[in-house]
């Protein structure tokens, strides 16, 4: 009885942060359009609320990447495929967590939008930060979710319905293109990935 219990905890676990990652990213998105929309996204509160949410957001995807390298169903090869392809996004995810935290950081720092620019410009300075932190090792959080949305719709095409690996990836093209774009392309990508929260094993 207290397995089946955990279990059911476990299971209310998975459904909530396959909810809340994708909530908290939109909520990013929104809280920055208010502040540019009231021309007070710069440094102070605005900018705060919204990498606050920025950050916990990217960390509540971790579990929904670690959920999903495990599904049931699936063994030998392919759920070492799944694994890889969950590693790489945490590991993406850990990287554009540190530029969350460079950015909340800054955001504290700087007086005003100009010194904000110039800390930001004298961080990406430093040798090897550009692309281990803003251009290359991020994009393995987006290729690493990715890649285990299209494997499980091929691994899992019973459990796994067909418009969620349409969203997903659409989603996250519409999050690249514009961050002003942010709130309706985690809508997608939560829209797209909830339905997969069903048969994981951890």
């Amino acid at each position: 009885m207290r397995t089946m219990d955990m279990t059911r905890r476990q299971n209310v676990l998975d459904t909530r942060v396959f909810l809340l990652a994708p909530a908290l990213m939109a909520g990013y998105g929104l809280v920055r359009a208010a502040g540019r929309a009231m021309g007070d996204y710069g440094p102070g509160p605005w900018w705060t609320a919204a990498h606050v949410l920025f950050l916990a957001g990217v960390l509540a995807f971790v579990p929904v990447l670690l959920g999903l390298r495990s599904p049931d169903g699936v063994r030998g090869g392919r759920r070492a495929g799944l694994r890889m392809a969950a590693g790489a996004g945490v590991l993406g995810a850990a990287v554009v967590a540190v530029q969350a935290v460079i950015d909340l950081a800054v955001g504290f720092l700087a007086a005003d939008d100009q010194s904000m620019s110039d800390m930001f410009e004298k961080v990406q300075d430093v040798p090897g930060v550009m692309p281990a932190v803003y251009t290359v090792l991020p994009m393995l959080f987006w290729l690493g979710l990715l890649a285990l949305v299209t494997l499980l719709a091929f691994f899992r095409r019973g459990a796994v319905p067909g418009w969620s690996p349409l969203l997903v990836p659409a989603g996250i093209v519409m999050m690249a293109l514009s961050l002003d774009l942010l709130a309706p392309g985690a809508l997608c990508i939560g829209l797209g990935l909830f339905p997969m929260r069903r048969g994981l094993t951890g």
